[in-house]
C-alpha cells in the first residue's frame, strides 16, 4: 500500500507488521516518533498481542530487550546517539548472549559539544559489538530493512541494528510502499527461539566465562558474522521476488560498469552523490557509486569486486576515528588489499553538517585531479579553526573551545557581511 507517511511512522508500521510481542523504549531524539507510533498501534489494539514498556533508561530499553527475548518473545527497541552510548554495556551482552533483537538507531552525533542533528558517530562506535548493522539509503529501505532484520536475527540467532540517517530521513515526509500483513507474514514465519528461558527446563544464561573458553565464544560471534555475509543476499533477494523491489543487500553499485573514480558511502547521502555523478557523468566524467548497505558485517569480497578496476576510490563518510581518519575507509583499504589505485577519504556532513552537491563535485573533480588530500573535511571553515589554534598558542586559559567557535562563527559572518 502507498502512502505518503513520515519516515519514522513508516518504520513503527514496518515493525508492527513483524508482529513483535514486547517493545521496550527511552525517548531520545530523534527516534522517539518511532515508539510513539508504536506506541499508538499497542495501545489501540492494532498491534496485539504485544507489550510495549515505558523504561526509565536507554541502559533499560536494553536490558528489558533482553530479557524479553531470553523468554522467547520477538523484542524490538530504538535509540540515537548518546542513548546508544548508554546502553552499551547490554548492547554487548545482547550480541554475546546470541538474542535475536532489532533496534532502530537513528542516527545522530555524540557529544561533546551536544548536538541532535545527523553523523554516523553512533553506530560506527558500536561497530564491534557483535550487532550486524544495516544501513537504510531511503525510507522505503528502512521500512524494508526492518523486515528482513527479524528474519535475518532469528534465522542466524544474532541482534541486528537498522541505521537510519536522523531527521534526514525519520523526519522526512515521502512515498512508502508497506506491505500488507498477508505478505509479511509469508516472509516472516513465526519466531521460534534457538534459545529460551524455560522453568521446565532451568538452564543459566550469561554465566562467567573464563580463559579456557572465552576465546572460543567471541570467535563464533566471528563465525555467525560471516554466516550473515551468505544469508544477507539470499534474504534480500527473496524480498525482491516477493515484494517487487530491490532493497537491502550487501552493496549497490551505481554506474560503476566503466568508471574510473568509484565513490563509496552509506546512508541518505548516497542520493546526493548519485546526482552529483549523473551530473559529471553528462559532462564526460566516467564516475560512479558503491552504496554499503551491510556494514557488519563488512562484504569485503564485494567491495573488492567492485571497485578493482577503478582508478581511484573516494570514500564520503559520516564519522571519523580521531587521531587516524576514515572509519570506513579502513575497511575500504582492507577490501583492496594488494591492488595498487588512488584511495581518498572525505569526511563530510558531521553534526548535520550540509552535503552539498558543488561540494562534492569539487572534491571529486579535485581527486580525478590528483589534487585532494588523502584526508579531506569537506567544507571545513579553516578561519575559526586556525582562530582556535592561534589563541590556545597565546594563553594558557583559552576558554573552552566549543563557545570560543560559536563566537568565532559570528565574527566571521559580521566580517563577510
Amino acid at each position: 500500500m502507498l502512502k505518503q507517511i513520515e519516515g519514522s511512522r513508516a518504520v513503527a508500521e514496518a515493525v508492527a507488521l513483524c508482529r513483535p510481542e514486547v517493545i521496550c523504549a527511552y525517548p531520545i531524539s530523534p527516534q522517539t516518533h518511532i515508539v510513539e507510533g508504536l506506541g499508538e498501534l499497542v495501545k489501540s489494539g492494532e498491534l496485539s498481542p504485544c507489550e510495549f514498556i515505558n523504561v526509565e533508561s536507554e541502559f533499560a530499553a536494553m536490558s528489558v530487550a533482553i530479557g524479553a527475548s531470553a523468554a522467547g518473545a520477538r523484542s524490538y527497541t530504538a535509540t540515537a546517539s548518546q542513548g546508544l552510548l548508554f546502553m552499551a554495556e547490554a548492547v554487548y551482552n545482547a550480541s554475546g548472549l546470541g538474542l535475536p533483537i532489532v533496534m532502530t538507531v537513528a542516527n545522530r552525533a555524540i557529544g561533546a559539544p551536544i548536538n541532535i542533528w545527523n553523523d554516523h558517530s553512533d553506530s560506527m562506535s558500536q561497530r564491534d559489538c557483535g550487532w550486524l548493522q544495516l544501513f537504510a539509503e531511503t525510507n522505503q529501505e528502512a521500512a524494508d530493512l526492518h523486515i528482513q532484520a527479524f528474519r535475518l536475527g532469528e534465522e542466524l540467532s544474532m541482534p541486528v541494528m537498522v541505521c537510519m540517517d536522523g531527521f534526514i530521513l525519520t523526519h522526512a515526509v515521502e512515498r512508502v510502499d508497506l506491505p500488507t500483513q498477508a505478505e509479511v507474514d509469508a516472509f516472516l514465519p513465526p519466531y521460534e527461539p534457538r534459545q529460551v528461558l524455560d522453568p521446565k527446563e532451568p538452564v543459566s544464561i550469561g554465566a562467567m566465562v573464563g580463559p579456557e573458553a572465552f576465546m572460543e565464544v567471541r570467535y563464533l560471534a566471528h563465525a555467525k558474522q560471516t554466516m550473515a555475509l551468505e544469508r544477507i543476499p539470499v534474504i534480500a533477494q527473496e524480498f525482491e521476488q516477493r515484494f517487487g523491489r530491490a532493497s537491502g543487500g550487501l552493496v549497490r553499485p551505481y554506474r560503476c560498469e566503466d568508471a574510473e573514480t568509484i565513490v563509496v558511502a552509506l546512508g541518505s547521502v548516497l542520493g546526493t552523490i548519485k546526482d552529483t555523478v549523473d551530473e559529471m557523468r553528462a559532462a564526460g566524467v566516467k564516475i560512479g557509486v558503491l552504496g554499503i548497505q551491510s556494514y557488519r558485517p563488512f562484504p569485503l569480497a564485494a567491495v573488492r569486486a567492485a571497485l578493482q578496476e577503478a582508478k581511484r576510490v573516494v570514500v564520503v563518510e559520516k564519522s571519523f576515528s580521531v587521531g587516524l581518519g576514515g572509519i570506513v575507509s579502513t575497511d575500504v583499504r582492507l577490501a583492496l588489499s594488494g591492488i595498487q589505485l588512488q584511495g581518498y577519504t572525505v569526511i563530510a556532513g558531521l553534526g548535520g553538517r550540509a552535503i552539498t552537491k558543488a561540494s562534492l563535485a569539487r572534491a571529486f573533480a579535485d581527486a580525478i585531479a590528483g589534487q585532494l588530500q588523502p584526508l579531506t573535511f569537506l567544507d571545513l571553515d579553516w578561519r575559526i579553526v586556525n582562530r582556535q589554534l592561534e589563541r590556545e598558542r597565546q594563553t594558557r586559559r583559552s576558554g573552552p573551545i566549543a563557545e570560543n567557535l560559536l563566537r568565532d562563527v559570528g565574527t566571521v559572518a559580521a566580517k563577510v557581511a
